[in-house]
């Protein structure tokens, strides 16, 4: 049990380590170096959708037949819904927006500059709440140490969000103690949904490969609507596609060595 409280908050410490650079670095991030960081975490969440949920996912159903990969599709679609559902309906903004998305509301903008990125980590954290069920329930795709890789990736790709939410908010005249905070209680949600995802999963292993393919269409919702976007805009576009195949190959080789 002690492997698994470890493996659900490796994330939520690399989202704060980010935020504390709050604490070290002067002025706010280059547009380049935000750019290379959107592709790197891109390339992290990409990699693991397939090596780590939708492999598993696969292997665990498909016996080549159209009717073996419906649940995986069914999954998938699902995962792509529900984001969907909460980038419509939740009040959240993005650093580089003047205007808010989701429904209207009267909340700060740091409030949804922190919403905007808490967003991006519910399906990280289903993802690994649903691997390290896995894991629990006896399943030889999913190992230990591959729970272990997919939540080292995402600490990894959590460190430069914690840096992009707090860094911002500290040169809009937050404190740095507040824009810490922010950053840090951003990723908050992230274990959050891994230990209700782990919960609500328990005596589910017939369902782990729908259950694996919604946390990847989950994952991939955020990253073709939000981070390739904003890695891709305005000039310099190249820095971003640098970045992501940067993370897609250090995902990989963390999934493929462990």
């Amino acid at each position: 049990m002690e492997n698994i409280i470890a493996g659900l908050a490796i994330p939520f410490i690399g989202t704060t380590v980010g935020a504390a650079m709050v604490f070290l670095l002067r002025g706010n991030i280059s547009p380049l170096n935000q750019k290379m960081l959107l592709g790197f975490a891109s390339g992290i969440m990409v990699a693991a959708s397939f090596w780590s949920l939708l492999q598993p996912a696969i292997e665990q159903s498909s016996d080549g037949t159209f009717a073996s990969i419906l649940p995986i599709l069914g999954g998938f679609a699902a995962g792509m819904g529900f984001l969907l559902a909460l980038d419509t309906f939740i009040p959240h903004q993005h650093l580089d927006s003047p205007k808010a998305e989701g429904v209207a509301s009267t909340l700060p903008r740091s409030t949804k500059l922190a919403l905007a990125v808490a967003l991006h980590n519910i399906p990280e954290g289903m993802a690994v709440g649903v691997v390290f069920a896995g894991t629990l329930s006896g399943d030889a795709t999913l190992t230990l140490a591959g729970a272990f890789a997919l939540s080292i990736g995402m600490a990894i790709q959590n460190i430069p969000e914690g840096a992009i939410i707090s860094i911002p908010l500290r040169t809009e005249g937050k404190s740095r103690r507040k824009a810490f905070t922010l950053g840090m209680l951003s990723g908050l949600v992230e274990p959050l949904a891994a230990i209700f995802t782990l919960l609500f999963l328990e005596n589910t292993a017939s369902a782990m490969p729908l259950l694996l393919s919604f946390a990847a269409g989950a994952m991939l919702y955020v990253v073709v609507e939000e981070l390739i976007p904003e890695s891709q805009a305005g000039e310099h576009s190249n820095i971003g596609t640098i970045g992501f195949a940067v993370g897609f190959a250090l995902m990989m080789i963390l999934d493929t060595v462990l």
